[in-house]
């Protein structure tokens, strides 16, 4: 059965559609192929400024892009066979249209003119080594996205949505303790109405930016900033909680069994702070992950914790399980911390794995780890015990205090046998 995603390899391969990149130069930048291309389409698709931009060269119909966008990508496949030009901004496929039409469209069938992105602009414009800058899109995202990448003496440049960004981003870096920050505004790039003006994040004061903005900033962080370490296991105090979380060296441990790869999704069952969804997706953009909470504030605390840890896309169902899985995407990897000993739940997340999948469970209550034995004596896995002590004052001395061991079930679903 062919994938409603794959690019239709039935229909004819010739090339009817054109993506052309256009700047704010406008025909000027283009090569001639690209304006040969305008002026040949029955139909040039584009925002309003690109067909303004193009104008001179259109002869065919003009058509700008409809809400929702689906809506244009179907009237771009329902001219399939005639001679059609998308006009994008910059390079079609960094961030960029060229991306929704490939996955609808084969490569064989179009023709790419790309123009330089907006992020080589901007690098070009600062004289910054693009390979060593963290380029990230919060055109029609959310801004917290560029939380992960505040580091001290990172360079981060950062599309925005509108003429409102430029101060959207400056707040998030006052308020995350990286307002010495300096942050550079790039408006309009190779447009008559370029300009290029430095600020300091929390003393940004620009007024009127362009609505094509990029913002450049060179990180600066003072003694409270909210710096997220690459490695797993963060420090509790990053996260809002109620003691329901995840201690941090078993968190380190948990995420480890966990072992995250690409594209993959993860089941957090009784999720308490959120801790091991939020590192989950911070291990890379391409991770997804699923909160399952049952009390109502902590799922609220879940969603702000990942607003506050740049990982806004995790998923929160307020529901208590095994109910709650009914109908979610069946995942690649589960993790159970609370709410494990309850009837049926760990049947369910059992069942609910994808063959392959992996399921860690972590047990603190003689009651839990007693499902975990028995689990275990089932179906093998390795079970592993965390002992963890803390140097603290005992009098005018110290001494070690342990804290609550936990045991965690490590199991990895067989895959199904496949039939020649």
């Amino acid at each position: 059965m062919r994938r409603l995603s794959t690019p239709d390899q039935s229909l004819s391969a010739a090339p009817w559609l054109s993506i052309v990149g256009i700047g704010e130069d406008g025909l000027a930048g283009l090569g001639d192929e690209a304006k040969t291309a305008i002026g040949a389409a029955e139909i040039v698709f584009g925002g309003a400024r690109h067909l303004e931009l193009a104008d001179a060269a259109i002869r065919g119909e003009r058509q700008v892009w409809l809400s929702p966008f689906e809506r244009s990508v179907e009237a771009v496949l329902a001219a399939r066979g005639r001679p059609i030009v998308v006009l994008a901004s910059g390079d079609p496929f960094f961030y960029g249209v060229g991306v929704t039409l490939s996955r609808r469209i084969a490569r064989a069938e179009m023709r790419v003119f790309p123009a330089p992105s907006a992020f080589s602009l901007a690098a070009s414009r600062l004289g910054w080594a693009l390979q060593e800058t963290v380029c990230v899109s919060l055109h029609g995202r959310p801004i917290d996205l560029i939380r992960p990448h505040l580091h001290p003496g990172s360079r981060i440049l950062a599309l925005t949505s509108d003429s409102d960004g430029p101060a959207a981003l400056a707040g998030l870096l006052a308020e995350s303790g990286f307002g010495g920050s300096t942050m550079t505004v790039l408006e309009a790039l190779g447009g008559a109405r370029e300009r290029v003006s430095s600020h300091r994040g929390d003393r940004f004061a620009l007024v009127g930016a362009d609505m094509l903005n990029v913002c450049a900033v060179e990180v600066a962080a003072g003694a409270d900033a909210r710096v997220l370490a690459f490695t797993p296991g963060l420090d509790e105090g990053l996260f809002e909680h109620d003691g329901q979380i995840t201690k941090h060296e078993v968190r380190a441990l948990t995420l480890s069994a966990l072992a995250p790869k690409r594209g993959e999704l993860l089941w957090d069952i009784g999720a308490g702070s959120g801790s091991i969804g939020i590192e989950w997706m911070l291990a890379d953009p391409s991770l997804r992950a699923i909160a399952i909470e049952g009390h109502a504030e902590r799922a609220a605390r879940i969603r702000r914790n990942a607003q506050n840890f740049g990982v806004p896309g995790l998923s929160v169902v307020e529901g208590v399980a095994p109910g709650a899985l009914a109908g979610l995407a069946a995942p690649d990897a589960v993790f159970i911390g609370g709410g494990g000993s309850e009837a049926g739940v760990m049947e369910a997340a059992l069942a609910g794995v994808k063959p392959g999948g992996r399921l860690v469970a972590n047990a603190v209550t003689t009651e839990m780890e007693a499902v975990l034995l028995a689990h275990h004596a089932r179906l093998g896995g390795s079970l592993i015990r965390i002992d963890i002590a803390r140097a603290s004052p005992v009098g005018t001395m110290t001494g070690w205090r342990p804290a609550m061991p936990v045991t965690q079930w490590r199991w990895v679903k067989p895959a199904k046998h496949i039939e020649d």
